[in-house]
């Protein structure tokens, strides 16, 4: 095997052209392809080998991936893929994301690319009217929910330390007063986890729910804004919790937030896309009245992974937490856009290529289309649940999350969530859906999540009969 001494200009158009076939004909079997193969554990352990002195060369190294490493993916792309709210890519992004990656354009600011910042600000204007959002509001994008939260969150630290007098973003939070950040029970993960991260500490977090299943309470929320006497706390609301797809009474929590001084946050990772459709879009009111808000990309918009976005009532908080200069970074007052201070990224994918290609490609009416046909999908699962006698729903279906269990008749309370959990082992390694387990008041439960523009009513049946067969072996073998 010849050695080669570095990358060469001859090997781009052979690399490309493999690259190209091969993304082509794992496309076209995507439908019918397996959610995840039998060999994962043999095909990434393949890869585990010393760092090569000599190389192969680019086609070599691309059919190897492709050889061996296939077997170790999940078909996230694909229509049979129900688990952590994964979308898949449309023509128009996925192609868009290919160009990004060949432009490899540093979305920083103007002036190190001129088109991929133009392009984020008029995807984000887009995104505005999408969601009928206030257009004076800032955006940025990220690169999911997570960092959304954070930026959303971030402004509302600053806000909340200017409130009390002092900058935390220069002087930071120590021998700061408590920061007050109050939440229902559908509060995700990733917000908790960037709470943590701007120092303002998971302790601080306030939850007031009426139940088991998480659901805001509304009075005990009012009475703990009023017993701050009027001190500036953070409301954070969700729409579209991840179990079930259930959201907060935002309209009602923003009234609160405006009338005792607060921030108003909203997650809306997904659920922010129920403003699409007349159907769904009341489970959404009230978030134009927000001061943050945060909503993901590769979930229901269906561009590639990973992208997010959070928008900010009033841009120049979002300036002033995330601002830094430095001697060969343009001037922070050039009147030119700067992105990479409206956030935490310096370094930034021109992520808004392929934001702004499906939107460009299928508009206001082909994006509802695709919820809507989700939505439908999500009945039509809740349906076959509810039909199936071994099958027992454990919450309504307001949007595209069907949280669910396998109760056969006759089965003891007691041993149920032990089934269900190994119901969710077996159906990971059967391979022929993806989807997962969670803990849904007190139940444990599987929560297929119907996201993807490639899903099929009889996708839909099949998993049904898939939980069912799979769910009486298990219950035989016990």
């Amino acid at each position: 095997m010849p050695t080669l001494a570095g990358p060469r200009r001859e090997e781009l158009a052979e690399a490309l052209a493999l690259a190209a076939a091969e993304a082509r004909a794992y496309l076209d079997g995507l439908d019918d392809r397996p959610a995840r193969g039998a060999a994962v554990d043999a095909a990434t352990r393949s890869f585990r080998a010393p760092l090569p002195e000599h190389g192969v060369g680019a086609a070599a190294a691309l059919r190897e991936l492709v050889a061996r490493g296939l077997d170790g993916t999940v078909a996230s792309a694909g229509p049979r893929c129900f688990h952590f709210v994964i979308g898949g890519a449309t023509p128009a992004a996925l192609a868009a994301d290919w160009l990004t990656a060949a432009l490899d354009q540093m979305a920083y600011a103007w002036v190190s690319s001129p088109l991929g910042v133009e392009i984020e600000r008029l995807a984000l204007d887009w995104l505005k009217e999408l969601f009928a959002l206030p257009p004076a509001w800032g955006g940025v994008t990220t690169t999911g929910a997570t960092m959304a939260n954070f930026v959303g969150l971030a402004a509302a630290r600053q806000w909340w330390g200017e409130r009390h007098g002092f900058d935390p973003s220069e002087r930071g939070m120590g021998g700061a007063p408590p920061l007050p950040v109050l939440t229902g029970g559908h509060v995700h993960g990733s917000a908790l986890k960037c709470v943590a991260m701007l120092g303002i500490g998971r302790r601080q977090v306030r939850r007031y729910t009426r139940n088991a299943a998480g659901d805001l309470d509304l009075g005990a929320l009012e009475r703990a804004l009023r017993g701050l006497g009027g001190a500036p706390a953070v409301v954070l609301a969700t729409v579209g919790e991840p179990n079930a797809g259930a959201c907060d009474p935002v309209a009602e929590m923003a009234e609160l937030a405006e009338r005792h001084g607060a921030w108003l946050h909203v997650d809306g990772a997904f659920g922010l896309f129920a403003r699409l459709s007349p159907r769904t879009a009341h489970l959404a009111a009230g978030v134009e009245r927000a001061q943050s808000l945060c909503v993901d990309g590769h979930k229901w918009l269906n561009v590639p992974y990973d992208c997010g976005f959070a928008f900010v009532a009033e841009p120049a908080l979002m300036g002033r937490a995330f601002r830094y200069t430095g001697e060969y970074l343009p001037d922070p007052d050039d009147p030119r856009p700067n992105l990479g201070t409206l956030g935490p990224e310096s370094s930034r994918r021109a992520r808004g290529l392929m934001v702004w290609a499906t939107l460009r490609a299928y508009g206001r009416s082909g994006h509802r289309a695709m919820i809507e046909r989700h939505l439908a999908l999500a009945q039509r699962l809740a349906r076959r649940v509810d039909e199936a006698p071994d099958l027992e729903r454990l919450a309504e279906v307001p949007l595209c999350v069907v949280c669910f269990r396998y109760a056969p008749p006759g089965m003891p309370e007691a041993a149920l969530d032990g089934l269900n959990r190994r119901l969710g082992g077996a159906l990971l390694e059967d391979g022929r859906f993806y989807a997962g387990t969670t803990t849904y008041a007190g139940n444990t439960a599987l929560r297929p999540a119907i996201v993807n523009w490639r899903t099929r009513e009889e996708d839909v049946d099949a998993f049904v009969e898939v939980v069912r067969e799979l769910g009486a072996r298990l219950a035989a073998d016990r």
